[in-house]
C-alpha cells in the first residue's frame, strides 16, 4: 500500500474528567519518518493511542485525525479495526504483551493478511515466511512454528513488527519499540524501521524518550511535554539549536547517558 498524509488537527484527550492531551497538532508526509519526544506522562504515547483508536473506554477525544481523506475520528470500533493492520501497523515496546503467548509466530505474523485476505494454509505458510525473511530472523523455518516465549527478546520484537506490517499499512507507529533490547540488538532494529520506511514508502512515527534513538531513525521530531507540543523541527535542527528547556535538558541527558557508557 501507498503512504498516505496524516493530518492531526487540535487533537484532545480527556480521561476521567482530566484533559491529557491538549490540542496537538502536526502533519506527516507520505514516507516521511517522525520522532514524538519526551519523558513518561508527556503525552506521546496518548497520542499513538489516539491515532490508532486504541484509547481506554470512556476516553473523550475532540479534534481531527485524518489519514489520507479518511476521518478516523468518525469511526465506530470495527471500521477502526480493519483500518488498524490494513492502513495503520502499531508496534509497541514489549512485544510479549502484544504477541499471544499460545499461539505460533507464523499465524501472529499473519493475522493481519487473513483478515484481509483469504489465504489457505500454504499461502499463509509462505507469507509467514517471507515476513520472517523480510524484517530479518534467522532460520525462519523455525521461528514461524516457535511460540513467543521459546525465541529471544529481539526476535520477538522482529516477529510483531513483521506482523505490524504484514498487510502493508501506509502508516506505521511505533512506541519504545526498542526500549527493552539490549543496544548491539536495538541497533538491527532501527535500521529495520529506516529500510521499511524507504523500501516501502511506508510512514512512520517513532515514540521514544531518547533522544540519542530519534536522532538516529527521525527526519523530524516534536518534543512533548504535559500533554502539548513544546518544540518541533528537523532532527538535525533540535540537536544543534534547541530553544526550549525540555529539549535542551533532553539533550543534556542524551549527553550525559553516551558518556556514561
Amino acid at each position: 500500500m501507498t503512504a498516505l498524509p496524516l493530518s492531526v488537527d487540535d487533537l484532545s484527550v480527556r480521561i476521567d474528567g482530566r484533559e491529557l492531551l491538549h490540542n496537538v497538532s502536526f502533519d506527516v508526509a507520505p514516507g516521511e519518518r517522525l520522532g514524538l519526544l519526551g519523558g513518561s506522562g508527556s503525552g506521546k504515547t496518548l497520542t499513538a493511542l489516539a491515532l490508532s483508536g486504541l484509547l481506554p473506554r470512556g476516553a473523550e477525544v475532540t479534534g481531527s485525525v485524518k489519514l489520507g481523506d479518511q476521518e478516523l475520528l468518525d469511526l465506530d470500533d470495527t471500521a477502526l479495526a480493519r483500518i488498524r493492520g490494513d492502513l495503520i501497523g502499531t508496534v509497541f515496546q514489549e512485544p510479549r504483551t502484544a504477541l499471544n503467548p499460545l499461539r505460533r509466530l507464523g499465524r501472529q505474523m499473519t493475522q493481519s493478511l487473513a483478515r484481509h485476505y483469504e489465504l489457505d494454509r500454504t499461502q499463509r505458510r509462505e507469507a509467514a515466511l517471507k515476513l520472517a525473511a523480510r524484517v530479518g530472523l534467522d532460520d525462519p523455518e523455525r521461528i514461524i512454528r516457535a511460540y513467543p516465549h521459546e525465541v529471544s527478546g529481539g526476535q520477538r520484537q522482529r516477529a510483531a513488527i513483521a506482523a505490524a506490517i504484514s498487510a502493508s499499512p501506509g502508516l506505521l507507529i511505533a512506541d519504545e519499540p526498542t526500549t527493552a533490547l539490549d543496544v548491539t540488538i536495538q541497533q538491527g532494529i532501527l535500521q529495520l524501521f529506516i529500510d521499511l520506511t524507504e523500501g516501502d514508502a511506508t510512514s512512520l512515527i517513532f515514540i521514544s524518550h531518547d533522544l540519542a534513538v530519534l536522532a538516529e531513525v527521525a527526519e523530524r521530531i516534536l518534543v512533548f511535554a504535559d500533554g502539548r507540543i513544546v518544540e518541533s523541527g528537523t532532527t538535525t535542527d533540535l540537536l544543534q539549536r534547541p530553544e526550549h528547556e525540555i529539549t535542551r535538558a533532553l539533550i543534556a541527558a542524551a549527553t550525559r547517558a553516551e558518556w556514561s557508557e
